[in-house]
């Protein structure tokens, strides 16, 4: 099966192993935090130089299909 990004890694040594882009220290998570509050890819990429509208999109490509598989449980506790 071929790995369709490239460009995003986990290194326990980087950030506590949370996925970021190859050679940076700007996770999936941040880009994330950056689209919610009205960034949008272009801007995104402007105003980094590490990255581009390629890798920004390759991440918001990896939180999508990581976001379908995710198992909601819920807990409820005693009142």
């Amino acid at each position: 099966m071929e790995n369709p990004f490239l460009h995003i890694v986990s290194d326990p040594e980087i950030l506590s192993g949370k996925p970021c882009i190859a050679g940076t220290r700007i996770s999936v998570g941040l880009i994330m935090e950056w689209l919610g509050t009205g960034g949008t890819v272009e801007t995104i990429a402007a105003k980094h130089p590490l990255l581009n509208a390629e890798l920004v999109m390759e991440a918001i490509r990896y939180a999508a299909r990581f976001a379908k598989n995710e198992i909601i449980i819920e807990v409820q506790t005693a009142a």
